[in-house]
């Protein structure tokens, strides 16, 4: 077979070797805006990269410097391109796909102007953040939206079947649990300390995810590896287990029935684990509630 030469990898290879060698990460690239960057997996040769408009699903990690990591997990979102110099969407248009890449920006901006969120406590204001990303698929905006066309056509009895089916399950077995304010079936197993949880706060919970035929889709137990997030930041938790989460307290473990408007709605979610209008439930342990840095101790 003859050999087929990589244009891309010559071109990232000579990118590395012209790269800024001043600091701890000379074998990163860098952007004109600042952004460091190391190629790690290259996808196929033909392999395109995303534009604004598009469609992109990804693996997403998000860690400090130092590797400590501070979420993980599968995401399908639209690019818009980067709105001021370094935005992470830059990062995405960098890739082809099939690429697994290593990214360093600016985590304050991430933070404060990317997902409107408060800077977590054990990040200060100068501090970059890594973030690990391996672009999956590209989909073009006309073509989402055919497909999502298509399907609500195909589900649009299914809602009322999930009422139906939550309906038997909560009276066949949490007998005499009702719904919350908020929509949520909640039955308290341990009672907490007392240290109620707000937003920038750092969580640190195991959860356990199941359809309510009793099948695990989910748990940190099983990976035993905790949860570790910002409570309130966008793209962490779905909106259901956020509400959850937030109506308990350190050293609490309850069990959540979370219907699908809550959950991942009547599309399930992007890696196709969950389908449309399917209620979940989860056991969620809180283990610890680091309390978020105020106001006026954020370093200048």
């Amino acid at each position: 077979m003859p050999f087929k030469f990589h244009y891309r990898l010559l071109f990232f290879f000579l990118l590395v070797l012209i790269s800024c060698a001043t600091d701890d990460y000379a074998d990163f690239s860098i952007t004109k805006t600042g952004i460091k960057y190391k190629l790690v997996t290259l996808g196929p040769a033909d392999s395109e990269s995303p534009a604004p408009g598009d469609y992109i699903t990804v693996d997403l990690a998000y860690k400090t410097l130092n590797d400590s990591l501070f979420f993980k997990g599968i995401r399908k979102f639209k690019l818009t391109g980067p709105s001021f110099p370094g935005e992470i969407d830059e990062c995405f248009m960098l890739m082809h796909t099939g690429d697994s890449a290593v990214f360093i920006i600016n985590a304050y901006n991430f933070f404060t102007k990317t997902v409107e969120a408060p800077v977590p406590g054990f990040l200060k204001k100068d501090n970059k953040m890594k973030v690990e990303v391996l672009l999956r698929k590209i989909q073009k905006n006309k073509d989402f939206e055919k497909e999502k066309t298509e399907f609500m056509s195909w589900i649009k009895d299914f809602k009322d079947y999930e009422k139906v089916l939550l309906s038997h399950y909560v009276d066949d077995n949490v007998i005499g649990v009702k719904p919350v304010s908020t929509g949520l079936y909640k039955n308290i197993l341990v009672k907490g300390n007392g240290v109620e949880i707000e937003r920038g706060d750092t969580i640190i919970c195991h959860y356990e995810g199941k359809f309510l035929s009793g099948k695990f889709f989910d748990s940190t137990r099983k990976r035993k590896m905790p949860f570790e997030f910002v409570y309130g930041q966008e793209m962490q938790v779905i909106k259901g287990l956020e509400e959850a989460i937030g109506e308990m307290s350190e050293g609490e473990k309850t069990v959540f029935i979370i219907p699908s408007e809550k959950g991942f709605g009547k599309e399930g979610s992007t890696a196709g684990v969950i389908p449309p209008y399917t209620s979940l439930i989860f056991e969620v342990e809180i283990i610890s509630v680091k309390k978020a840095r105020k106001p006026n101790s954020v370093i200048p």
